[in-house]
């Protein structure tokens, strides 16, 4: 039986919410139509220190959402025409948030977005039914062995912080 993750789900530390998020399922309800996949790469930014984090330069009108309640969405705009989506994690004022990166039927955090139609409306707007974007447990057991650690990817600006192992992918 599915069941939406609720918002103390990802008021946890980011990097075991990331691990958790594979095999979850990302949501979207368009009028009557419902597009669902499993989530199969994430990657996790965390903290104020993080040189690869949007959030390294303090709070913004573009980061503010991620100083905020965790469960809700960050969705920002690259190269003027893909949005990338992520959930924000932990706890308020401290940012971090996770990058959904690919599903099961789309790679590439753009190529997402496009497939399930998201894009800044759902900036700072919570993960549940009610927004129309939400994730749910259908209960996919992805053993520990079949999740995998790689480091980020487009950061090589980032410093030591390229070489954090926090992109999680189901091999």
């Amino acid at each position: 039986m599915a069941k939406i993750l609720p918002q103390k789900f990802f008021n946890r530390p980011t990097l075991r919410v990331a691990e958790e998020l594979l095999g979850k399922f990302l949501i979207r309800r368009i009028g009557a139509q419902t597009i669902s996949a499993m989530i199969t790469e994430v990657e996790a930014y965390v903290g104020p220190d993080d040189k690869a984090s949007h959030a390294l330069r303090g709070k913004t009108k573009r980061t503010e959402v991620m100083f905020g309640k965790a469960g809700y969405w960050y969705p920002y705009l690259i190269y003027g025409m893909y949005y990338c989506l992520n959930i924000v994690t932990e706890k308020k004022e401290y940012p971090a948030a996770i990058l959904i990166r690919s599903v099961e039927c789309v790679t590439g955090p753009g190529r997402v977005c496009r497939y399930f139609k998201i894009d800044k409306r759902f900036n700072a707007m919570p993960a549940n039914k009610k927004t129309g974007l939400w994730i749910e447990d259908r209960e996919v057991v992805t053993p520990s062995r079949a999740i995998k650690r790689g480091k980020r990817i487009g950061v090589d600006y980032a410093g030591k912080w390229k070489h954090k192992l926090w992109r999680l992918y189901i091999k």
